[in-house]
């Protein structure tokens, strides 16, 4: 691991730059430097980074759908539909699956065949493909920022494409961009990769320009305890920081109980702002994405909006900067554009309702944080001390310890020693903690937490728990109760 240094070196990154941009020719296409003037150029109201900023200090939260087709002129159609439509306060460009595998030739030959056959045969929006200019018109044609979601390893010709072309935003980590997307890529790999997009942005941030990087919060997206992900989300906000990002936006995947996700989305800023700060980094810009329920949805367009309605209550009560949208179609697959929209104004209306209220401090609430705050220092401190001064290190031993565990994750890079259920009132617990390195009042409450659960229901808290919450959204059902 002697190559993950806290900062690259941005002479060593030029030299690396030179066989990036040689994967694909769209790769000749970019100037950084250009790329930051034009950023500087755009309004303060088309700037991610920046409109972030402003939500937080006014204390809203903005809208963001997810979207993208591979054709440039269908996709831009799209936007402006979600934008003007679906009143989005901020939009993405959603990369197609060749792309996130830097298979860039299959991505052409779906891009060719999308054009020749009049529909989208890629399941997003190939950047590296369309090159530069192609990027640029989709920033100049909308008028809220735009921000690239994907889901790559190895995004190092995307960010260096898409940044050039004037994203302000780029989403994903070197962690959780591989332990739940990938099987056999190495952490310290995509680790060493996304420093590299790091330093990148953070080239950019020197030049002036202000760039919003965005781990992906939810990970697997499948009953994730609220310190799993948090442990992630302060992680990859440290590795970013160290490269000279200082705008930093951290995610959480809903869970589902309200108690639950307010605090979990309140110790989640407050948490990654003191390790920032204990780090030397303490004029990062930091700012909370909640994530509507990942899980599987109702087939039944009125029960998927109830589900839609209750994450936007989430999102709003735990005052998130912003919140990505579902749709009423997810049970179905790829959403309309109408029913995209339509996700976007229910959630906007219960965010309007709900911006003056306040959740009501409750004793619940502060037990939640309370145990929140304690599980996650548990996880991250002890990854900082495996890394002996390296974040990346410590990330890189943390999960071959199993001291950060990612449920259901496909990596083996992951132990897969953990296993969530949710306990009574619906809030995720740990039915198995692994390795986890918990006190044992932590590992009592949890075990008592699933027990309660087991008494009500008759039954011993087991495997079949978790098997029956996955699937208890999707039938109607927050805990997933025996009939």
């Amino acid at each position: 691991m002697k190559n993950l240094h806290n900062q690259l070196d941005w002479d060593a990154v030029e030299e690396e730059r030179q066989e990036v941009l040689t994967q694909w020719p769209t790769g000749s296409e970019v100037d950084y430097e250009e790329g930051a003037r034009y950023i500087r150029s755009l309004p303060r109201s088309r700037n991610f980074a920046l409109c972030l900023q402003d939500a937080k200090e006014k204390g809203i939260t903005l809208t963001q759908p997810r979207a993208g087709v591979p054709v440039a002129v269908d996709h831009l159609d799209l936007l402006r539909f979600l934008q003007n439509e679906g009143e989005a306060d901020l939009l993405p460009t959603t990369i197609d699956s060749y792309t996130r595998q830097n298979r860039y030739q299959e991505a052409e030959q779906g891009l060719e065949e999308s054009r020749r056959e009049g529909r989208a045969l890629l399941n997003g929006f190939p950047a590296v493909n369309h090159g530069v200019d192609t990027n640029r018109r989709i920033i100049d044609g909308t008028k809220v920022p735009v921000q690239i979601r994907h889901g790559t390893p190895d995004a190092r010709l995307l960010a260096e494409i898409t940044l050039a072309a004037g994203f302000t935003a780029f989403e994903g980590g070197g962690i959780s961009y591989n332990i739940p997307y990938a099987k056999q890529v190495p952490l310290e790999a995509s680790i060493r990769h996304w420093q590299y997009i790091d330093r990148l942005a953070g080239r950019y941030q020197e030049l002036g320009a202000d760039i919003n990087r965005e781990p992906f919060g939810p990970l697997t997206g499948t009953l994730v305890p609220p310190c799993v992900s948090h442990s992630v989300a302060i992680l990859e906000a440290l590795l970013a920081a160290e490269q000279g990002v200082k705008h930093i936006t951290l995610g959480y995947g809903q869970c589902g109980n309200l108690v639950q996700d307010t605090a979990a989305v309140q110790t989640l800023n407050r948490l990654a702002q003191e390790y920032l700060e204990q780090a030397g980094f303490p004029d990062v810009v930091l700012t909370t994405v909640f994530h509507q329920w990942m899980g599987g949805f109702p087939s039944d367009e009125a029960r998927a909006f109830g589900v839609i309605s209750v994450g936007a209550a989430a999102a709003a009560l735990a005052r998130a900067t912003k919140v990505i949208v579902k749709t009423p179609h997810e049970a179905l697959g790829i959403p309309s554009k109408e029913a995209n929209a339509e996700g976007l104004r229910t959630t906007k209306q219960v965010l309007n309702m709900l911006k003056d209220q306040m959740f009501p401090e409750t004793d619940a609430l502060e037990q939640e944080r309370m145990m929140i705050s304690r599980e996650t220092k548990a996880l991250v401190d002890r990854a900082l001390e495996l890394g002996d001064g390296s974040t990346a290190a410590g990330a890189v031993r943390a999960f071959a310890a199993g001291v950060v565990d990612v449920p259901f994750a496909p990596s083996r890079m992951n132990a897969g020693k953990t296993m969530p259920a949710r306990d009574n009132e619906g809030a995720v617990r740990f039915l198995s903690t692994g390795n986890l390195p918990f006190a044992k009042d932590i590992l009592d409450f949890h075990r008592d937490c699933l027990a309660r659960r087991g008494e009500t229901e008759g039954r011993k808290p087991s495997f079949q728990m978790v098997v029956d919450d996955i699937y208890a959204i999707g039938k109607g059902m927050l805990v997933g109760r025996p009939r």
